[in-house]
């Protein structure tokens, strides 16, 4: 956090900020966003002339034009390809908005009407829906539309051969529990053993804010998982052969001279995946064992309320956003399998 800090323009509002973020708990990936996000919002002021304390919609909007267009400043004669994409804008956006209602919390600036509240029906409703008070819904006035992006999956055979492309059983290990359970790779870096109840083929997903190695459960809620006895078969091994002279809490640890018994990291686990994806022949990270797990629970009829437990989503909306696509793909693959039964009856 440090290092990004004094990149940073010397402001003390951001520098505040941050240290604000970092109080309320914000992990620290996300408090590192914020301040990327917010240095190139004072570029852009610095660059335009405007105090930061005189902001108002008009400015953030021709800052949305300035991190779109690729030279800042230059009008151009045709359409060109816009140099961030509308999530990325919208996540710098929202940093910004955060930032603006922090400062006017305490009246260093005055309200900047960036969002709207309206009663808004919801897409999933709940069986106790008709009973529930609804509440206004929270919408930015300056949100770009984004598009659909089909979550990337795997087929079974391509996990079968990133299984196979492991050369321990730590590696194997950790494709194979990720895939079965669809945990974030946060998750599954800040297991520790006492986590892992073998008798009962249960996992505990276990929030923790002092993972030495950084690892975040992204949920303030305890998860338990259940899985196959495969899979605690797995974990029995690598504990036998590979951590028999480990002394570790933590499950996936180094195992290379010099690193031994200290626990993985992100840096750890992206190696690990850009070897894997070279031996495999495929582009292959570790969130997409994760969206192949819940698009395999879907397809095979488990309700979206279940998965998104499972998942650990705080709401089943982002499970529904998330996995629309299957409804019509899956509806086209029925009703395809529905006339091919028909023709054979006839």
């Amino acid at each position: 956090m440090d290092g990004t800090r004094q990149q940073l323009p010397a402001i003390q509002p951001i520098q505040n900020y941050l240290t604000y973020l970092e109080n309320i708990e914000k992990s620290p990936n996300t408090v590192r966003n914020y301040a990327h996000h917010l240095k190139l919002f004072f570029e852009f002021l610095e660059s335009s002339g405007i105090t930061w304390t005189q902001v108002d919609l008009k400015d953030i909007a021709e800052f949305i034009y300035w991190l779109r267009s690729p030279e800042p400043g230059v009008t151009a004669l045709q359409q060109q390809e816009s140099k961030r994409c509308e999530r990325t804008v919208n996540l710098i956006i929202s940093a910004v908005s955060s930032f603006y209602e922090y400062q006017n919390g305490l009246g260093e600036v005055p309200d900047l009407p960036l969002y709207r509240y309206q009663m808004q029906p919801r897409k999933y409703k709940n069986f106790l829906y008709h009973i529930s008070k609804s509440k206004p819904v929270k919408n930015s006035k300056l949100k770009l539309k984004e598009r659909k992006l089909t979550p990337e999956t795997l087929s079974q055979f391509q996990v079968i051969q990133l299984i196979d492309a492991c050369e321990n059983i730590r590696d194997k290990f950790l494709i194979q529990l990720l895939y079965e359970t669809g945990m974030r790779i946060g998750q599954a870096l800040g297991l520790r053993h006492e986590d892992i109840i073998s008798w009962d083929n249960e996992i505990q997903i276990v929030p923790r804010l002092d993972n030495i190695n950084g690892a975040r459960a992204k949920t303030n809620q305890v998860n338990r998982l259940t899985v196959s006895m495969e899979l605690m078969g797995l974990y029995t091994e690598y504990l036998v052969q590979e951590l028999n002279d480990i002394d570790s809490d933590y499950v996936f640890v180094n195992l290379f001279q010099g690193e031994i018994g200290k626990p993985m990291n992100y840096s750890s686990v992206l190696s690990l995946f850009k070897r894997l994806s070279k031996k495999v022949g495929f582009d292959v990270h570790a969130h997409m064992l994760r969206h192949t797990h819940a698009t395999e629970l879907i397809r095979d009829g488990m309700g979206l309320e279940w998965v998104q437990k499972r998942l650990g989503h705080a709401s089943v909306q982002t499970t529904i956003d998330t996995y629309a696509h299957l409804s019509h793909e899956d509806l086209t693959h029925k009703l395809e399998s529905f006339l091919e039964r028909n023709r054979k009856d006839k």
